[in-house]
C-alpha cells in the first residue's frame, strides 16, 4: 500500500454550490498550479445528483477560469470524486471522512445554519486526528452564538486548526497595509494620534445585489461587509508592530486592536447611518430600486450602505476617529484606507493656498484595497509652480500591479500548510460581533432612519452635527 502519511484530502462539502465554483475551485486551481501543494486529494459533496465526471468537469472549467495548468492540477482533476450524501446525516458523514486519506481538511462551503448542524453532528462521531475545519462567514448572528459556536468548534479540534475565512484580507492589495505600515521609517512614526486627524476604512462598490438576495437581505452592508471584511482591515491597519508575521503574532496585535475597539462616544445614534438604494443607472445599466430587486422583502428594511465612526481607545489612536463605510450601487466606487493628516503646526506668512484650511489641502496617504489593483497614493501640498509663495496640492500615485495567488489561492495555501494568519481567531470573531451589536440596537430601534441614495450617484447626504470630514 503506498503511504499516506504526507496525503491531504480537502473535502468540499457544498460542492455544487456557486461559492465553490465561482471563488473556491479557481483559487485552488491557482494554487495548484505553483507546485507548492502535492499529494492532494478533492473531494466534493452535496445533495445534488451528480457523479465523479460531472464533478471532474466542473473542477476543469473552474481551474481553466483561473488559466491554471500542469501536473498537480491535472493530478487534482484525474483523482477527484463526488459523493453524493446529507452532510447532515450521522451515516452519510462516517462515510465522507472514511474515504479520505492522509490529513482531513473540511470546508464548509455551505449556509451558516447547515454548516453548525454539520458541527453539530461532527461533535457526536468525531473526526479523525489532525483534522483542520475551514469556515465561512458570517460566524454566527452575534456576540453569544459566535462564542457558542467556538465552543463547538474546538470540542473537534484545538483552536489552531480552525481557520474562519475572510478572504477579503487575503488580497494583496489588503497585505500590503503591512509593508506600508513597518518596513518605511518615514510613515510609521507619523501614524499616531499625534498626527492623524482621522482614518477611513471605505469600500464603495458600483455593483448592486448581482443575485445575492438570498444571503444580503438577511444580512445587509453591515453585516456582509463593515461587522467582517472591514473591521479586520482596520485591526490590520492600526496594530502594533509585531516581531514576525508568524500567525500567533499578527493574531494578538489584531484582537488587541479588536478589544479596544468602540462606537465614537458610545453613541450609535449620532455616530452610524444607514441607507439603500432606489432606481437609478450605474455604468449604464439601469438598476431597479432595492426593493423590487428579485427575491427582496422591502418590510425588512436591509440597507445597502452603511457607515460608523469608531474610537480605537488604544495609546496610539486614542481620540482619532475611525470611520468605516461600505455602500452598493455607487457611481464613484471607492476602496481604500485613507489616513488624514493634521495639518502642519504653522505655515508661514506670506504663504498662502486654496481650500478650507487656507493653505492647501489635508496631506492624506491613500491605501487601496480593491480586488485586481494595488495602488498607494500620498497626497502633499507643493509650492514652486507659477507662484513661488503659492500652495499647490500634488498626488504621488504607485501602482504594485496583482498578487501572485487570487484572495481564496492565499486562503487556501494558508489552510493546506497549516498556517493561519489571515483566518479569524475565534476570540476576534466575537469582538467583530460585540463592537457593532449597539449599533444594531439603535437600528431596530429605528433611532437612525434609514435613508435613500440614488443608485448611480454618491450615496446619502453627509453626516449631520458630527464634526467629522466629509
Amino acid at each position: 500500500m503506498a503511504d499516506s502519511s504526507n496525503d491531504q484530502t480537502l473535502l468540499i462539502m457544498g460542492a455544487s454550490g456557486d461559492l465553490t465554483a465561482r471563488l473556491l475551485l479557481p483559487g485552488l486551481g491557482a494554487l495548484l498550479a505553483t507546485g507548492s501543494v502535492q499529494r492532494l486529494h478533492l473531494i466534493g459533496s452535496a445533495v445534488d445528483d451528480w457523479d465523479d465526471d460531472r464533478w471532474r468537469a466542473r473542477i476543469a472549467e473552474s481551474f481553466a477560469q483561473a488559466d491554471a495548468s500542469g501536473q498537480e492540477t491535472d493530478a487534482a482533476i484525474k483523482g477527484a470524486r463526488y459523493l453524493r450524501s446529507d452532510v447532515t446525516d450521522q451515516d452519510d458523514l462516517r462515510a465522507l471522512l472514511d474515504a479520505c486519506r492522509g490529513q482531513v481538511i473540511l470546508y464548509f462551503a455551505l449556509p451558516p445554519t447547515v454548516t453548525e448542524k454539520v458541527i453539530h453532528v461532527l461533535t457526536d462521531i468525531g473526526v479523525p486526528a489532525g483534522t483542520r475545519l475551514v469556515t465561512e462567514k458570517p460566524f454566527g448572528s452575534d456576540a453569544a452564538s459566535a462564542a457558542a459556536l467556538n465552543d463547538l468548534l474546538t470540542q473537534l479540534v484545538p483552536e489552531d486548526h480552525v481557520h474562519r475565512i475572510d478572504h477579503f484580507v487575503a488580497m494583496p492589495s489588503v497585505l500590503s497595509i503591512l509593508g506600508v505600515r513597518f518596513a518605511n521609517r518615514m510613515v510609521e512614526p507619523l501614524l499616531n494620534s499625534q498626527h492623524v486627524e482621522s482614518v477611513d476604512v471605505i469600500f464603495d462598490e458600483s455593483l448592486a445585489l448581482e443575485g445575492r438576495a438570498g444571503y444580503y437581505d438577511g444580512a445587509g452592508a453591515m453585516v456582509d461587509m463593515i461587522q467582517s471584511h472591514l473591521l479586520e482591515v482596520m485591526s490590520l491597519f492600526a496594530m502594533e508592530p509585531v516581531p514576525t508575521l508568524a500567525a500567533e503574532d499578527v493574531r494578538d496585535a489584531k484582537a488587541q486592536i479588536l478589544r479596544a475597539t468602540r462606537i465614537w462616544h458610545d453613541d450609535p445614534a449620532t455616530y452610524s447611518r444607514r441607507a439603500r438604494y432606489t432606481a437609478g443607472e450605474v455604468d449604464g445599466r439601469m438598476v431597479p430600486s432595492y426593493v423590487d430587486e428579485e427575491g427582496i422583502d422591502g418590510s425588512r428594511d436591509t440597507e445597502t450602505f452603511a457607515e460608523l465612526v469608531l474610537a480605537v481607545d488604544t495609546w496610539r489612536w486614542a481620540g482619532v476617529p475611525f470611520r468605516l463605510r461600505s455602500g452598493k450601487a455607487l457611481g464613484s466606487p471607492r476602496t481604500e484606507v485613507t489616513v488624514t493628516f493634521k495639518p502642519p503646526q504653522r505655515v508661514p506668512t506670506g504663504m498662502t493656498g486654496d481650500g478650507s484650511t487656507g493653505y492647501g489641502k489635508p496631506d492624506r496617504l491613500h491605501i487601496g484595497i480593491a480586488l485586481d489593483t494595488n495602488l498607494l497614493g500620498l497626497d502633499l501640498n507643493i509650492t514652486g509652480k507659477g507662484d513661488p509663495s503659492h500652495i499647490d496640492p500634488v498626488s504621488l500615485v504607485g501602482d504594485f500591479g496583482a498578487g501572485r495567488l487570487p484572495p481564496y489561492g492565499e486562503v487556501l495555501r494558508g489552510v493546506l500548510q497549516g498556517d493561519p494568519p489571515l483566518s479569524v481567531r475565534g476570540d476576534m470573531a466575537v469582538q467583530c460581533w460585540r463592537i457593532i451589536e449597539p449599533v444594531q440596537k439603535a437600528w431596530r430601534e429605528n433611532r437612525v432612519p434609514l435613508r435613500e441614495y440614488e443608485a448611480g450617484g454618491t450615496g446619502p447626504g453627509g453626516w449631520p452635527h458630527t464634526g467629522l470630514p466629509a
